[in-house]
């Protein structure tokens, strides 16, 4: 059984890489997003980036900096099957699941304005933003003192694995492979 999480910039296909997973390679899949999600909805509130970014926050502060990772995590490993957590966005995530053993850490990246011509085109309630508050919130995201908020930086840094996904769909796929083969 593999565990892999997956991190990077906002719109760089981690959720391609995890329907290639789950869809070719039979892999299950558990979200950060939807784990907020449900908890967001269930507290009344709308469902947008201020929203999932405060209560991953807010979790993490009140539990622990990896709370939401290996609440993802136990849910996996209970599975009994391989598995793909999406999306590893703190450094203490990164730290408490790789000493769990068993996780692999996968890291994609793409250039900028091509993630957000993705971003407008997937169209997610979270999506419908200028380039500027794109840039903005990414800049916010990528580092942080504070081990209970996002630093993308270092999580991509930590990766197992990190993909480039500028080119076509095949290319992201025979680099999923590849690693999937280790």
């Amino acid at each position: 059984m593999k565990i892999i999480g997956i991190t990077g910039t906002l719109g760089a296909g981690k959720g391609t890489i995890v329907e290639y997973l789950t869809t070719h390679h039979q892999f299950k899949h558990f979200s950060v997003r939807g784990y907020l999600t449900n908890i967001i909805k269930a507290q009344g509130k709308e469902v947008n980036r201020d929203s999932l970014t405060h209560t991953a926050n807010a979790l993490r502060a009140q539990n622990s900096p990896s709370f939401i990772a290996e609440e993802l995590f136990k849910e996996a490993q209970a599975s009994g099957t391989n598995c793909i957590i999406e999306s590893i966005r703190t450094v203490g995530e990164v730290n408490a699941l790789k000493a769990k053993g068993n996780f692999i850490l996968l890291s994609v990246d793409a250039e900028r304005q091509l993630r957000y011509d993705r971003i407008l085109k997937r169209g997610s309630e979270t999506d419908h933003v200028s380039f500027e508050t794109f840039s903005e919130n990414e800049d916010r995201e990528m580092t942080s003192t504070d081990p209970n908020k996002q630093n993308l930086s270092a999580c991509m840094q930590l990766a197992d694995y990190s993909l480039l996904n500028n080119g076509t769909f095949d290319e992201l796929y025979r680099q999923i492979d590849a690693v999937i083969k280790h």
